[in-house]
């Protein structure tokens, strides 16, 4: 096939099938190249040369599920924390300082935190809005329906809940005794409550490359206003201990057709699996948020990777910021982020 070719249709507006995307995905040489430069250039006719920049504030490593190939699983004997309120608003506080645009909440689906009816999750978002006043990304797991009108009204901006895979059975074995339709709903529900939504899949969890079709597909289909791919890092004490994993270049492509797909789609590049090194070439392949910014001495652990660049400061703002302007890319400010998801929810 003219990957190429497919890659330019797609950036004019033009559409392609599944063996096409298949195509674009699994791409080599220059016309891998080909497509990395098809989904900057959308990138950039799109939002020009701003990036938006999300702290990750992982505030509860507890966690009451058995996902499969996660760390912080029910069953595994790891060290755990939990912050309290202050602690959490103080670190929101920071990182708003340091020039970060939001300030994405996650938790584990931390019994305490989800008790009552989500009670102290949701009063802990109010803290932030009232208290910090940057956008917030509500991160908690999977949310009954009814308590989405709550998440609105403490303040979230968008809800992150990530499917992983759109093959039911590969989900199945992967995020264990979970429902499929209620995960997938989270994106729906919050969407139907005015509030944008993230989805996500991971690479190289036993998927095919039409799984990953399929995948993309259906994020994007979905009306997701933001989406990513990660590439699966096997994680002690977990039953994917030993799985191994793939060459990130297929987050990569993954991410390039999303791009491709829905040309003003937000697409973070994560520093959670590669550190402050996998930045760049996530940027170059279409992304235009960075997300998994986490201020040294936080202690503050990541999710893919626990403690990669975070206490020598490779993952603050600052340290961010500067590369940023090294290759020619702008950091965006909170306003700009606050106009883009008002623009957003409008649409909604």
């Amino acid at each position: 096939m003219d990957v190429p070719e497919i890659a330019d249709r797609l950036a004019s507006g033009g559409g392609a099938t599944d063996s096409e995307l298949a195509a674009l995905i699994t791409a080599e040489g220059d016309d891998r190249e080909a497509v990395f430069a098809a989904a900057r250039r959308v990138r950039d006719r799109e939002f020009g040369k701003r990036t938006f920049l999300y702290g990750f504030v992982y505030f509860s490593t507890y966690c009451r599920n058995e996902c499969s190939f996660c760390y912080y699983r029910k069953s595994n004997s790891i060290d755990r924390y939990r912050k309290t309120e202050d602690e959490i608003v103080d670190l929101a506080r920071s990182i708003r300082d340091s020039g970060i645009n939001l300030a994405d909440l996650t938790m584990g689906e931390d019994p305490f935190m989800i008790r009552n009816g989500y009670e102290n999750f949701i009063h802990l978002v109010s803290a932030i809005r009232d208290e910090v006043g940057i956008p917030v990304m509500a991160s908690p797991g999977a949310v009954p329906h009814e308590d989405f009108p709550k998440l609105r009204d403490a303040g979230a901006d968008i809800v992150a809940c990530y499917q992983e895979t759109y093959n039911r059975g590969l989900f199945a074995d992967r995020r264990l005794g979970q429902d499929f339709d209620y995960r997938r709903n989270q994106k729906v529900w919050a969407m139907e409550n005015g509030m944008l939504a993230e989805d996500g899949m991971m690479v190289g969890i036993g998927e095919t490359v039409e799984d990953r079709v399929h995948t993309i597909r259906e994020m994007i289909s979905l009306g997701c206003d933001q989406v990513r791919a990660m590439t699966f890092v096997p994680q002690e004490g977990t039953p994917m201990e030993l799985s191994g994993t793939v060459d990130s270049v297929n987050e990569l492509l993954c991410l390039a057709a999303m791009r491709l797909l829905r040309h003003d789609v937000l697409i973070p590049a994560t520093l959670d699996v590669e550190g402050i090194a996998g930045m760049r070439t996530r940027l170059d392949a279409g992304a235009n948020v960075v997300t998994s910014i986490i201020p040294p001495a936080s202690h503050l652990a990541g999710v893919a990777q626990s403690s990669m660049d975070i206490e020598d400061g490779h993952r603050c703002a600052d340290y961010v910021i500067s590369l940023l302007k090294e290759i020619g890319r702008e950091p965006a400010t909170a306003a700009d982020l606050r106009r883009e998801f008002d623009r957003r929810k409008a649409r909604l």
